[in-house]
């Protein structure tokens, strides 16, 4: 019986301990990384920590991949694609601090104000996006898929408190559009049930085309509508945004080139 040379027990040992600790990296970059190792001399506490970072660094892409994939965002826009030119009521310091998501793990809300067009969504998907690097679970879905969410669940006996306990494990909702569909009184109390259950224990973030003033217009009761704001604005970055529709600015910046272009 031919035995395993000593090079070949080794690579056979490490192969099968990196596949019961679950360290895929580990098993693929090893041996690559221990002749880089020896050709430049590393220690052997250099080498080491060369092989645990790269074996984390993937998990974490991993898991970064995972949550953005579970978000279910509309589409991938990023804060650093956003042109705060175009929103000069947009305060730069207050972007860069919601960006270090450091409202989630403290359960505050942020609150997007502002006509269609202005960016409202784009800066919702973007901080849902850094918070999903930053290791948090995050879910989105605009007022109205909320509520056919909620509905559903509250047809089903008990099942709108078992779906409330499982949105829990989501650090950050997204709720977008909201406003833009008025609520009936069923569908209300549905969206005032899920408020109160984040209430102090998870982060809401909210886009909203109507000012608070108008809120009792989408839950067509003014009582609900300001116990609602209520529980949402007491730990919340409440931010208005102005100014004409990015859309419409583009289309008609396109026009004005073409039509310079033509001249």
């Amino acid at each position: 019986m031919n035995q395993l040379s000593p090079d070949e027990n080794i690579n056979a040992t490490l192969a099968h301990l990196a596949k019961a600790l679950k360290t895929p990296t580990i098993g693929r970059v090893w041996q690559q990384l221990g002749n880089t190792a020896r050709e430049q001399g590393w220690s052997h506490e250099q080498y080491l920590a060369a092989v645990l970072q790269r074996q984390v660094a993937d998990r974490e892409a991993n898991g970064t991949a995972l949550r953005m994939n579970s978000a279910r965002f509309p589409a991938r826009k990023t804060l650093e694609d956003f042109n705060p030119d175009y929103q000069p009521s947009l305060r730069r310091d207050v972007l860069a601090h919601l960006a270090t998501t450091s409202f989630i793990p403290t359960a505050d809300n942020v609150i997007l104000l502002g006509p269609p067009g202005v960016g409202k969504t784009h800066l919702a998907i973007g901080l849902g996006i850094k918070a999903c690097h930053a290791g948090y679970p995050v879910l989105f879905d605009t007022a109205a898929g909320w509520i056919t969410r909620l509905s559903a669940a509250h047809d089903q006996h008990g099942g709108l408190d078992k779906e409330l306990r499982r949105l829990r494990r989501y650090k950050l909702l997204i709720i977008d559009e909201l406003g833009y569909i008025p609520f009936d009184a069923d569908a209300a109390n549905l969206f005032f049930q899920l408020v109160a259950s984040r209430y102090e224990q998870g982060s809401l973030l909210i886009t909203s085309n109507l000012a608070f003033s108008r809120w009792g217009e989408i839950f067509a009761d003014d009582v609900v509508a300001a116990a609602m704001i209520d529980r949402l604005v007491h730990h919340a970055e409440v931010i208005s945004l102005d100014g004409d529709s990015y859309r419409t600015r583009t289309r008609r910046e396109l026009l004005e080139t073409n039509t310079t272009k033509k001249l």
